[in-house]
């Protein structure tokens, strides 16, 4: 969002949070979040429910507070809220003053996010009581941190409550001047190839973001969706979109009762939801199962991992006759990239992908320029000196585009390994860690994690293509390739967990499935040369999304299993 009047030379207002102001201006008494509270004696759900314009008033006061206290531009805050109204009308305050919004999802446990946060260095908590406590004995971890707001009760600690700053009376609040090249928030990537890093996002991109996903998605204000994870829907206010949060434990969502989703999306008549593959699993099972339908919901959103075609097809078969599922692709450090339609999968796709083709990920949003290039596990530090493939070549994939976040604040020795300097000073290109490769039609087929490959003897083979041929059998829920041993003599081993419907009970039943996993890689040209298949009672995952295996603990574990074999 720009402003005209601005001196000549000088960098246009951009901030992500006056997103919200427009919005409110358009339509002040629009529903802009809904919370779940309780029950009443009927058992019917009772909500909160807050306006745009309530939303903006409240995100001023707050924002007001905030710069009366000290809080600068760039200065760095933690926020640790609980999915809800409080929690956005926090990030959009936040925004406003403009402060770095530290993000972090609890649920990586406690030692990854202790860490992280005391290596995000914050000048201040704007947390719940019982973070704050912890912050409080963990006081010399958090030497900078003078600037704290509890949310909720305060203790034995001192500074000003969320509620103390709603109440104070000031002039009115216009907003941090902040520009495209500010910094808004640092987001720590899951972790699930190494330590979580903080990657640092300025408002540029987070506004870029608004307009991708808006666009690409024909999102009209109005609308109504139900997020399942709550980052995702941070924009939703920006947009004109009313945000309905669902009554789950967003760190286990995959453990999520179904009914309440939908009972939610009925309650409100939802549009759009979004969820990782592993909620829309669980929705859409108890939906096939019980027969029940969510017919105003015509827009589906998943990310965080490959959707399954059999969590597509029970999905669609849920929501309205015309809606649709996309899967948008993209990672922390760069999101959107590309995206695919449920139907363009299921109708073209997946057979392929069942196949060993990989998992088509779509075209590139108008923004993304990619690039499909010769793995490398070193440094690259110009763009000029990669080795672009030609289109069916398998390579790791390069990414450069407006969302694209240009470093890590944390971990930052990871910069050179991840980020490539382009033809420009402000160009930079981001190296995805994924594999795969670009077809006739510009869209790229995930073949899996670089970090994940396996190096074997006769060659290298790629996760997801292999894992396919596995997940053809019928009581295979998923699986996992790892490398036993270093590369480039590893050893390949797939690890199957089978559907619980279908677990095996006794010791004949374990070796029959794994004599008929073995027959259906030693009957494919890509994975004959894997001859061990070893079972595991639930394969790890990560938290925020339930569906990213954790392939290194994996390989530690069939290390000491066929050991134990030998």
């Amino acid at each position: 969002m720009s402003e005209n009047n601005r001196p000549a030379g000088e960098a246009a207002i951009v901030n992500v949070g006056m997103r919200l102001t427009a919005t409110a201006h358009r339509d002040p008494d629009g529903v802009a979040v809904v919370e779940p509270l309780g029950r009443d004696r009927q058992g019917k759900r009772i909500y909160r429910q807050t306006s745009f314009r309530e939303l903006d008033e409240d995100t001023d006061r707050i924002a007001a507070g905030l710069q009366r206290m000290g809080v600068q531009h760039g200065t760095r805050l933690v926020l640790l809220v609980r999915p809800g109204i409080d929690f956005i009308a926090l990030v959009f305050a936040l925004f406003k003053s403009g402060a770095v919004t530290i993000l972090i999802d609890p649920g990586m446990g406690r030692n990854n996010l202790v860490r992280c946060l005391q290596d995000a260095e914050p000048e201040g908590f704007v947390a719940i009581s019982m973070a704050q406590a912890i912050r409080c004995l963990m006081r010399h971890r958090f030497g900078r941190a003078r600037l704290n707001v509890t949310v909720g009760r305060r203790w034995f600690w001192g500074g000003p409550t969320l509620a103390g700053l709603r109440r104070q009376a000031g002039p009115e609040f216009g907003g941090a001047t902040t520009n495209a090249d500010d910094p808004a928030a640092i987001i720590f990537t899951t972790g699930s190839t190494g330590p979580p890093k903080g990657v640092h996002y300025r408002h540029g991109n987070f506004d870029r973001q608004v307009d991708e996903i808006r666009d690409a998605y024909g999102i009209q204000p109005g609308e109504i969706d139900l997020p399942g994870f709550p980052l995702f829907a941070l924009f939703n206010a920006a947009m004109g979109v009313t945000t309905v949060i669902p009554d789950m434990d967003f760190t286990r969502p995959a453990e999520a009762e179904p009914r309440n989703i939908i009972e939610a999306a009925h309650d409100w008549q939802v549009t759009q939801a979004f969820g990782s593959p592993a909620l829309l699993n669980t929705v859409g099972r108890h939906c096939e199962s019980q027969g029940v339908q969510i017919p105003t919901l015509r827009r589906v959103l998943s990310a965080g991992a490959p959707v399954p075609p059999h969590v597509l097809r029970r999905m669609r078969a849920a929501i309205a006759p015309d809606g649709e599922i996309h899967t948008p692709y993209g990672a922390t450090e760069a999101l959107p990239v590309a995206t695919i339609s449920a139907t363009e999968i299921l109708e073209e796709t997946s057979g392929r992908s069942e196949t060993g083709a990989g998992t088509c990920v779509g075209q590139r949003f108008p923004g993304i320029r990619w690039k499909v290039i010769r793995i490398r596990d070193d440094a690259i530090e110009r763009l000029e000196q990669v080795d672009e493939l030609p289109a069916g070549e398998i390579g790791e994939l390069i990414v450069s585009g407006p969302v694209v976040t240009r470093e890590y604040v944390t971990r930052r020795e990871a910069n050179p390994l991840h980020k490539i300097a382009g033809n420009s000073n402000a160009a930079v290109w981001h190296r995805m860690g994924d594999v795969g490769y670009l077809d006739e039609r510009d869209r790229f087929w995930f073949c899996g994690r670089k970090a994940h490959r396996v190096q074997t003897t006769t060659g290298t083979l790629f996760t997801i293509r292999c894992e396919a041929i596995a997940n053809g059998h019928s009581h295979v829920y998923r699986s996992a390739l790892v490398g036993v041993g270093t590369a480039p003599q590893q050893t390949p081993v797939i690890i199957v967990e089978a559907w619980p419907e279908h677990r095996p009970e006794t010791d004949a039943e374990c070796q029959a499935l794994i004599r008929d996993v073995r027959q259906r890689l030693a009957d494919n040209e890509m994975t004959q040369g894997i001859e061990h298949v070893l079972l595991h009672p639930g394969l790890p995952v990560d938290i925020r999304h339930n569906a990213k295996i954790f392939r290194e603990q994996l390989a530690v574990w069939a290390t000491d299993q066929l050991a134990v074999v030998e």
